[in-house]
């Protein structure tokens, strides 16, 4: 798979292609149907595939300061994308600048006369162009114009097993909504795999080794989404050795029980006797198993660890 940071990578003599637009953050299952459904296309007409994706969050230049919670590096949504069948992986900076382009400005400059596109896949609530004045129906009608077909997908969803019959419809926001409230089996539903938080392992107070559960401190990146406090069974991988999924135990939050500030990221690696500090890891949360406790002494602690530990053994067995 290709992979550009700007326009300015396409290569030479570039022909014709089909392309999907969007932020994907998360690249959850209804993107992926996206995805599937340009992939597909392009295979027909015997095109490359390409996504058309923003970095940073069109939010962030738009409104500084409102940046959501990011559910996917760049680096995870090509790795994720790539194993979906997409050709050319393109990341196209978002400015100020490329904002203020008209609906018809954004379909002549950028999809026209340099991507040369024969058709545009996008959710059926796909905005563009100027204070997102563009919708698919304008789509359609500039790609009258220009010579290129437009595919408005619906939207994908899903029914709440329990309970009342609600139809949920898969987006950023709602898998967002679940990671704030701990919900990571709802999110990882969503997504079709676990949330995957990412970071470089950083030396902490070292209670966790005094205590008897040496772990691993993660300092993440700015924005990304991290659960809401609590303890949570998840897989932890290295950058090294993607394959290799150790179990831990992990806790998110400000360790009550010590009076702790600062909210933190640890997770207990069971069975692995190593240091992973100033590693690049991963943790795929897949279920949670408590809030977060202030306890009584620390024996108290211990002994509710010890639990935590025998929970996620059964869990990820």
């Amino acid at each position: 798979m290709q992979r550009w940071r700007g326009l300015e990578d396409l290569p030479g003599g570039w022909g014709r292609c089909v392309v999907t637009i969007g932020v994907f953050d998360g690249l959850h299952r209804g993107h992926q149907a996206l995805v599937a459904r340009t992939v597909e296309i392009a295979k027909q007409r015997n095109l490359p595939s390409v996504m058309l994706t923003f970095d940073p969050h069109p939010s962030e230049v738009l409104r500084p300061g409102s940046h959501p919670a990011q559910l996917t590096t760049l680096r995870r949504k090509a790795e994720l994308v790539e194993e979906l069948g997409i050709d050319v992986f393109a990341v196209l900076p978002f400015t100020l600048e490329l904002s203020r382009l008209t609906a018809d400005e954004f379909v002549h400059e950028i999809l026209v006369d340099r991507l040369h596109v024969a058709a545009v896949v996008v959710g059926e609530n796909f905005t563009f162009g100027h204070k997102a004045v563009g919708n698919v129906d304008l789509l359609r009608e500039l790609g009258r114009r220009f010579g290129f077909a437009t595919y408005g997908a619906e939207l994908q969803g899903d029914s709440v097993p329990d309970g009342e019959p609600v139809e949920i419809t898969f987006s950023s926001t709602y898998v967002r909504s679940c990671i704030d409230a701990g919900d990571v089996a709802a999110a990882a539903a969503a997504l079709g795999r676990p949330h995957r938080l990412e970071g470089i392992v950083v030396r902490g107070d070292g209670r966790g080794h005094g205590l008897g559960f040496p772990t691993a401190n993660l300092s993440t990146p700015r924005y990304a989404a991290a659960p809401a406090d609590g303890v949570y069974a998840a897989w932890f991988l290295r950058a090294g050795d993607p394959r290799r999924r150790l179990a831990s135990a992990v806790s998110v939050g400000t360790n009550p029980t010590f009076s702790g500030r600062e909210r933190t990221v640890e997770a207990f690696v069971l069975d692995v006797d190593e240091d992973f500090y100033g590693q690049h890891v991963a943790l795929d949360f897949v279920a949670r198993l408590r809030d977060q406790i202030r306890f009584g002494s620390v024996p108290d602690l211990i002994a509710q660890i010890d639990d935590d530990v025998a929970r996620t053994r059964e869990i990820l067995r």
